[in-house]
């Protein structure tokens, strides 16, 4: 009798599931924080550090890559779909997080797509055309080569080891965030002051 393989999906455990989903967020905050560094150079024509951590990490990545992962996966046949899906939880998140942060903040932004190729389809400066368009294209080396990476060594690494392995990449992220919002809250110096006593020029996101 001839019996079908079960998928990757449907036999990894529970620590498994978990420690992808905190790779994932810990990988996707690092590739985002490397993009913003790049656009700074390509934009600014000089280093330009953007986040809110000493670590290179932005939470709003991490975050976006979580939904994208929770909303694309039953559709990961369909590139196409995974996309579309994408474009469009992407384009909700900064959007609503732009505003948000804009009206609690008495008007603090960013980022502000009101210039150059991110003005076309803009929507108060909080997303445009391109931004969705690279997150959702993003979208596809997320759910296509970065989640195989992380299922390969959720099934190949013993389980202790990988748990130590998201765990400890899981916690020294939130540490630092933790760290850096108390700071902050207590009017102490962050680690934008520190970049910035570098000489470095540096914008919270």
């Amino acid at each position: 009798m001839v019996t079908k393989k079960k998928s990757a999906k449907t036999s990894l455990k529970t620590y498994q599931k978990v420690g992808i989903g905190l790779l994932i967020f810990v990988i996707a905050g690092v590739v985002g924080w490397i993009w913003e560094f790049i656009l700074a150079i390509i934009e600014e024509g000089h280093v330009y550090m953007k986040g809110g951590n000493l670590l290179p990490w932005i939470n709003i990545y991490a975050i976006g890559a979580i939904l994208i992962v929770i909303t694309t996966t039953k559709f990961k046949k369909y590139p196409w779909a995974v996309f579309l899906i994408s474009f469009l939880v992407t384009g909700l998140l900064e959007g609503i997080a732009g505003w948000l942060v804009y009206t609690i903040g008495n008007g603090t932004r960013y980022w502000n797509y009101d210039h150059g190729i991110w003005n076309v389809c803009s929507i108060n400066g909080f997303v445009c055309l391109a931004s969705a368009t690279a997150f959702g294209l993003s979208a596809l080396l997320l759910m296509y080569v970065v989640l195989p990476f992380c299922t390969h060594l959720a099934t190949h690494m013993s389980k202790k080891s990988f748990i130590i392995l998201a765990t400890t990449l899981f916690a020294l992220i939130m540490l630092d965030e933790v760290v850096n919002l108390t700071l902050k809250n207590l009017d102490q110096p962050t680690a934008m002051d520190f970049y910035k006593s570098l000489g470095l020029e540096y914008q919270g996101f």
